[in-house]
C-alpha cells in the first residue's frame, strides 16, 4: 500500500503541535503563531520530507527549531515600551529623492545630444576623456568641452551654485533627519 500524501496528514497533528507549542511558550497566542509558522515552513518544504518516515517527529522538530530561533532573536531585540528609542529614529523621506531625480531627468533631457552622450560616457560610465573621444570619433578637447558645457547647463537648470553638489533632500528635512533641528533658510 502506498504512503498517504504528507500534506493531507498535516491537519491531524495540529492539536498535538499546539499542545507542544503551549508547553514551550506558556502563551496561547504565541503558541498559535508558532504552530502557524511551523505549518507554513512544513508546507513550503514538504518536498524535503522523506515519505515513509515519521511526519509528526518532522513537524515537532520544525516547531522546536522555530521556538529556539525566536528565542535567539528576542535576545537581540531591545524593549522600547515607552518609545524612547523609537522617538530618536528618523528616516529621510523617499519623495525628496524622487522629486529631485525627476527634476534632474527633465534638465538632462533638455541637453543637446552631444552633451548628454559625453556626460553619460564620462560621468555615468566612468570612461576617461580619451576613451570617450575615441568612441565618439572626436578630439579629446571636444569631449572635455561637451562634458563641461553639459555640467554647467545642468547646474544652471537645477539652480545649483558653483561647487554645490546636487542634494536629494532639502536642508530642512536634513536638519530633522540629523536631529539637529536647525535649518539654514
Amino acid at each position: 500500500m502506498s504512503n498517504p500524501d504528507p500534506k493531507d496528514e498535516l491537519v491531524e497533528h495540529l492539536p498535538a503541535m499546539r499542545a507542544f507549542a503551549l508547553s514551550l511558550t506558556r502563551n496561547s497566542a504565541t503558541a498559535d503563531d508558532m504552530v502557524q509558522d511551523t505549518i507554513v515552513k512544513a508546507w513550503t518544504n514538504i518536498d524535503k520530507f522523506q515519505r515513509g518516515t515519521n511526519l509528526r517527529a518532522w513537524l515537532f522538530t520544525i516547531l522546536r527549531n522555530t521556538y529556539y530561533s525566536s528565542r535567539r532573536k528576542l535576545k537581540r531585540e531591545v524593549a522600547d515600551v515607552d518609545g524612547t528609542f523609537s522617538e530618536k529614529l528618523s528616516v529621510k523621506p523617499a519623495h525628496d529623492g524622487r522629486l529631485q531625480l525627476a527634476d534632474f531627468r527633465v534638465a538632462f533631457e533638455q541637453l543637446p545630444d552631444e552633451q548628454r552622450e559625453a556626460l553619460i560616457l564620462v560621468g555615468a560610465n566612468g570612461f576617461s576623456y580619451e576613451e570617450a573621444a575615441e568612441m565618439c570619433n572626436v578630439a579629446v578637447g571636444t569631449i572635455k568641452s561637451r562634458t563641461n558645457r553639459g555640467r554647467a547647463r545642468l547646474s544652471e537648470e537645477l539652480g545649483l551654485n558653483e561647487d554645490e553638489a546636487l542634494e536629494l533632500t532639502d536642508s530642512s528635512t536634513m536638519a530633522v533627519v540629523s536631529g539637529s533641528g536647525r535649518t539654514s533658510f
